[in-house]
């Protein structure tokens, strides 16, 4: 059996290279159900019905934004690494398609990496978001031990949802989405900040567990960013726009709760109200992908011309060199806590606070699964 490296023996350079672990998407027509049966793989979800729920990726010619994202993400990690002297490869693998995780790992083995930091482009604590991605990692690891490769170090870096160089693209972008309004609608505009809904179980038991219950860790570090963005486009404008965090992209059974309200109804909502306009702000979610494309480019923005009530959809982080420089700082800082220069910390707070290591029963599991790989 192979034996995985001792972290003692590091040294001072606990890493050899970086890992940018996604979700994967389509790259044509013909990828789509493929692409939805490994999403939905042990859902017993038929054909015909992923068939119907593909036709979001046909109205953009069944291709998903989010892999040629993420090879702009990889360019920009690797021009930004090499612009400050850190010689750390990037390797790039998905969950769902190729690149496949494990088909990455084991390039990454025979590539002689040994110590492999994660970067999962997910930001915010949750099962899906967090949790999943390290059962990922701990089955392809399982699957590269089975092979008889040396099975290499991985840790999954902190999530980054405060970091500056997550939120600072998106205010920018916010202040660029209210000057694009009407300037006699400008002032009176609702920032309505939008991330994935999840069933009201999976929300609650997201985070440490002291932190379980409305809404969890999912919930308040989403509150968290917006606060720190309205915040920050208050201080620059001098305008204190309303705003509330709002939820897209719900699926499964109809009797199960979800996270509410959906953008659609919120913006039936506000303009019922006499809301002038609505930013959407879509702060959870690293790229402008198909949820993004079709949630609120689509659907939510042809609801809204419904309505007669001017949007905007501010952009996201994508390959922002600032959200680069923040990668970089994640690895650097973790490469620290290996050395045992500072302590890791889980922390939900403040801009830039730190969430090094997820404790004991943050997002559980959903059924028993090997240790998760990293933390």
């Amino acid at each position: 059996m192979a034996e995985a490296l001792d972290p003692t023996a590091w040294g001072a350079t606990p890493y050899d290279a970086l890992l940018l672990l996604s979700f994967g998407g389509p790259e044509g027509p013909e990828d789509v159900v493929p692409f939805l049966e490994n999403v939905t793989r042990g859902r017993g979800i038929p054909r015909e019905r992923l068939k119907e729920v593909g036709q979001h990726y046909f109205l953009f010619g069944g291709v998903s934004p989010i892999n040629g994202q993420n090879r702009e993400l990889l360019e920009a990690l690797r021009t930004d690494f090499a612009g400050h002297g850190l010689d750390l490869p990037v390797y790039w693998g998905n969950r769902n398609w190729a690149p496949y995780l494990t088909d990455t790992l084991r390039e990454m083995v025979k590539d002689g990496r040994r110590r492999i930091a994660v970067l999962c482009t997910s930001a915010y604590a949750s099962y899906s978001g967090c949790r999943q991605y390290r059962e990922n990692l701990a089955d392809a690891l399982a699957a590269l031990e089975a092979e008889g490769l040396q099975v290499p170090v991985v840790d999954k870096l902190r999530h980054y949802f405060n970091h500056p160089g997550f939120v600072e693209p998106m205010i920018d972008g916010v202040l660029r989405s209210l000057a694009e309004l009407p300037e006699d609608v400008r002032v009176g505009a609702h920032l309505a900040f939008t991330t994935h809904s999840i069933p009201v179980s999976a929300a609650d038991t997201s985070g440490a567990p002291e932190a379980h219950g409305d809404g969890g860790a999912y919930v308040a570090e989403h509150l968290d960013v917006a606060a720190l963005i309205h915040a920050a486009v208050r201080e620059r404008t001098g305008v204190d726009h309303a705003w509330r965090l709002v939820y897209q992209s719900r699926s499964g059974a109809p009797h199960i709760p979800w996270l509410e309200p959906d953008i659609c109804d919120h913006l039936e909502a506000e303009h019922a109200a006499g809301v002038p306009a609505v930013v959407m702000v879509p702060i959870g979610f690293v790229s402008d992908h198909m949820e993004v494309l079709y949630d609120l480019d689509t659907e939510a923005t042809a609801k809204a011309a419904e309505l007669g009530l001017p949007v905007r959809r501010s952009p996201t982080v994508g390959s922002d060199p600032r959200f680069a420089a923040a990668v970089r700082e994640l690895v650097l800082e973790r490469a620290a806590v290996e050395r045992g220069e500072q302590p890791a910390r889980c922390v939900l707070g403040s801009l830039g606070a730190s969430h090094d290591v997820c404790p004991v029963g943050c997002c559980p599991a959903r059924a028993p699964r090997p240790a998760a790989a990293g933390s």
